[in-house]
């Protein structure tokens, strides 16, 4: 059985064998080798990482320590709320940090607890949208139809699945409901573009 350590745009934990480019945390979760209590998060650092980077092999779902959880890709793991890592991933995290609301000059914990913040209003289990205008979301931003995850993607929406991108649909006009956090949003509208499956 696959293990419970991949990341949906709703913020979700669950059980796929499909891999993803990115790697991320939100604290030491498991508490068993196959199995994660009952805390979602620990913590209010939620990063995207290099699953290569330093070249070692975590041991997967260790009890006590991190619980490496995986993203389809880059704009997976913002809609969860998780951003660019400042030691494995520089580049993008230099370049989501210019592209951060206001100047630019926030500080890696500042955007931690802003985006914890706005992931965890009524987050029992997954994130709830909130409102939004189709035409005004930046490419990598995902919306919320009919209970599923569609990407913003040029003049499209893409959906999600744990393998990757399948259905595509012309962006309709009108009310969206947004998942991805709004700060991300705003930092996606200033220029930043996600690594993307």
């Amino acid at each position: 059985m696959p293990r419970q350590n991949r990341v949906t745009p709703f913020g979700e934990i669950i059980r796929t064998s499909a891999r993803g480019l990115l790697m991320g945390n939100r604290g030491a979760l498991a508490v068993a080798p196959d199995k994660l209590g009952n805390a979602l998060w620990k913590g209010t650092r939620w990063i995207s990482c290099d699953p290569k980077f330093g070249g070692k092999k975590l041991s997967l779902m260790a009890p006590g320590k991190n619980t490496q959880l995986f993203f389809l890709d880059e704009a997976v793991a913002l809609a969860a709320g998780h951003r660019p890592c400042w030691t494995c991933r520089k580049g993008a995290f230099v370049q989501f940090k210019a592209a951060w609301p206001g100047n630019g000059g926030v500080a890696a914990t500042e955007m931690d607890r802003i985006l914890h913040k706005e992931r965890i209003v009524n987050f029992p289990t997954r994130q709830r949208g909130y409102p939004g205008r189709f035409e005004d979301l930046p490419n990598g931003t995902f919306v919320e139809l009919d209970g599923e995850a569609w990407l913003v993607l040029d003049s499209s929406l893409v959906r999600y699945t744990p393998t990757g991108y399948d259905k595509r649909l012309d962006i309709p006009s009108g009310c969206a409901i947004v998942i991805t956090p709004k700060s991300v949003v705003e930092a996606l509208a200033n220029g930043y573009s996600p690594k993307l499956h």
